[in-house]
């Protein structure tokens, strides 16, 4: 099969004869006499584009033989027309010409190689067996750009055995044969199968958008060409966003953020504050000398619930407290507490008569539960019935049941009630 993507990477539509047609798992494979598709290799995604009225979807290299995936069967033996979807293949050449310019301008100055190299759909990634700083990153990035404003011709190509044997050129493997290579003067010297640009000049510019640490090297993402341009536009359309609705200039957002910042933790620590005082009053509005307190407020979250127990406890309003609250999501949390008796058991038996979760390792309990299944269980509470020790020596029913029975029926009657067979004392929304 001839590859005329080698003869130019700018060939757009061609004609084949078609040699095989199978029906496959990912559609139709058709195999040409030749193709301008580029198959999925070296880092560089497949070309897609139409062949004798169907769409090709993708392309692959399976055992040295170019597979075009097709979404319509095809003629053996016809000749048909192959159109490049030219956008994506220009897109990868960008990239691609861009990613060997910027590994060949680490590699000259830091000795790190290209280790893993990925064109996704959103950025591309190069992998580099070294570290490096952002700042370091920075001056890479100029000095490409400044390469591509130069508009240096980028030769691709298959050099005689005599010119690679005096070429220093970067490569991943040992190779034998025929060996492709792809040079930018002043850039980079790489063995390549991809798709490149004619000259640096239509690479149009190299933006870094991350470095992270990857595997005793970094990871950089980054965007060529019309690509970055795009991401450009977003992000500057979002930074417009930004000003409108800080009232700040373009260039102060990141001030205006920062004083957002300091007034909301401000902010935060006051409502935490206030918070904390309002579960106060609530603790100290209880009867103390229960057996058991069961309090019902909706709206809290779980610092506020826990809040109210420990003054509650530290009063000693009851030897044991729980507070549960109904969430916006319309889930239950709640903190169950005593200074006597680890309630990690009894938290066990309610998460699993609730469908709920468990957090943290406290000797109190603590978690939350589904409103479709946890209030199921509250309201038909009078029909469960399950057995547990709430203290040494004593057994009784399950709090839980008491609970649904007395939720239901204080929801129309915030008045706090007194179960005198289990000590259990239930205010609803705060009420003593």
């Amino acid at each position: 099969m001839k590859k005329l993507f080698y003869d130019s990477a700018y060939i757009r539509t061609f004609e084949a004869k078609v040699l095989s047609c199978e029906k496959g798992k990912k559609g139709y494979e058709v195999v040409l006499d030749q193709t301008a598709f580029y198959p999925e290799g070296g880092g560089q995604p497949y070309d897609m584009g139409i062949l004798g009225g169907a769409h090709v979807t993708a392309v692959h290299d399976v055992k040295g033989e170019i597979v075009h995936y097709t979404d319509a069967p095809l003629a053996v033996g016809e000749t048909v027309t192959g159109e490049i979807n030219w956008d994506r293949r220009f897109q990868n050449m960008q990239g691609h010409s861009g990613e060997h310019l910027v590994s060949g301008l680490i590699h000259a100055k830091y000795g790190y190689d290209n280790v893993g190299f990925h064109m996704g759909t959103e950025e591309i990634t190069i992998d580099l067996n070294g570290l490096l700083e952002w700042e370091d990153l920075m001056e890479i990035e100029k000095k490409a750009n400044r390469i591509i404003w130069e508009d240096r011709e980028i030769y691709a190509g298959f050099p005689s055995a005599e010119e690679l044997a005096h070429m220093d050129y970067r490569s991943k493997k040992e190779l034998t044969g025929a060996i492709r290579i792809v040079s930018i003067p002043g850039g980079d010297t790489c063995a390549c199968c991809g798709t490149h640009v004619k000259t640096t000049g239509e690479i149009g510019l190299v933006k870094f958008l991350t470095m992270i640490h990857y595997k005793g090297g970094v990871r950089i993402s980054l965007l060529c060409g019309e690509a970055a341009v795009m991401d450009y536009e977003k992000k500057r359309e979002e930074l417009q966003k930004i000003s409108v609705l800080l009232s700040a200039k373009a260039g102060k957002t990141a001030d205006a953020v920062e004083k957002v910042k300091n007034e909301l933790t401000m902010t935060q620590a006051k409502c935490s504050e206030m918070s904390r005082k309002l579960m106060k009053i609530y603790a100290d509005q209880l009867n103390g000398g229960n057996s058991k307190i069961c309090w019902i407020e909706d709206g809290l979250d779980m610092t506020e619930l826990r809040h109210f127990v420990n003054f509650a406890l530290e009063d000693k309003k009851g030897g044991i407290v729980l507070a549960l609250s109904e969430s916006v999501n319309g889930g239950f949390s709640y903190v169950l507490g005593s200074q006597s008796e680890d309630m990690r058991a009894l938290s066990k038996e309610l998460n699993g008569e609730l469908s709920g979760e468990r957090r943290g390792q406290q000797p109190d309990g603590t978690g939350n539960f589904l409103c479709k299944e946890g209030r199921t269980a509250l309201q038909s509470g009078r029909q469960r019935v399950c057995y547990g020790r709430l203290a040494a020596g004593e057994t009784c029913r399950c709090l839980l049941a008491r609970w649904g029975q007395l939720y239901c029926d204080l929801l129309s009657s915030p008045e706090p009630v007194l179960d005198q067979a289990l000590g259990i004392f239930i205010v609803v929304s705060g009420e003593a």
